[in-house]
């Protein structure tokens, strides 16, 4: 019985290995060379500044453009960090090598998808304390960033296998925002509204359903992940 126990967990535990050595590898090429975090840092901290000045508004009308400004500014800088992970996978030869691994394909999409998912929420940290400083706006509110934690699960989740897509495609820098962003529109309305319920006090009730909404959309664009990814990085 524990010998067969034991047989069970071989595969499981083979497979977060693999996932986690993926993940690994592309934290430490971050940190040997922080490229692609930094100009994911710089294009959203440039963002945040123009939007700080020319939306000159009263401070009471700055909460209700505050989720819409936070989100354009996420989607646009984790649209340049997606593509740019991808790329140097692929210039590198890194990507060829994964695909030859000995490994479940949803492994090398999970570990992707876990690191971009922490360069996205690295971002963020910086993000969001700078534009309350800029705005005058208490960003640290528990509600406001669960949403952001579950937004960020549902961008990553589709973004990563999107750019998985595009790597292949000469125009990639290109391809990956016209894939993505029909298909992540979803996510973004229902982040900016639950956000929003949030900034702007109107009541829990109120940011419920956009929360059970980014909830659904977040398992289902990691199941699609799983079952179409391989076929995605084929080329």
């Amino acid at each position: 019985m524990s010998a067969q126990r034991e047989k069970d967990q071989k595969p499981s535990a083979g497979f977060l290995n693999s996932v986690l050595a993926v993940a690994r590898k592309d934290l430490a090429a971050e940190l040997r060379s922080p490229e692609l975090l930094l100009a994911m840092l710089v294009f959203a901290l440039l963002a945040i500044f123009i939007f700080n000045f020319a939306l000159d508004l009263e401070p009471a009308l700055r909460s209700r453009v505050t989720s819409g400004v936070l989100w354009t500014t996420f989607a646009f800088s984790g649209t340049l960090g997606l593509n740019r992970s991808m790329a140097v996978e692929k210039e590198n030869g890194c990507l060829d090598g994964l695909l030859l691994a000995p490994v479940d394909r949803a492994a090398i999409y999970f570990g992707k998808a876990i690191s971009n998912l922490l360069f996205l929420l690295l971002l963020e940290v910086v993000v969001i304390p700078v534009y309350s400083l800029l705005y005058g706006i208490n960003l640290f509110n528990p509600g406001l960033l669960l949403v952001v934690l579950l937004g960020s699960v549902g961008y990553i989740a589709v973004g990563t296998l999107l750019s998985g897509m595009a790597v292949q495609a000469r125009t990639r820098d290109v391809l990956l925002p016209i894939l993505q962003f029909p298909i992540i529109l979803p996510m973004l309305i229902a982040s900016i509204k639950a956000s929003d319920g949030f900034l702007t006090g109107v009541g829990l009730e109120d940011a419920v359903p956009w929360i059970i909404l980014l909830i659904i959309y977040d398992v289902i664009f990691l199941a699609i992940a799983l079952m179409v990814f391989d076929y995605v990085v084929e080329e």
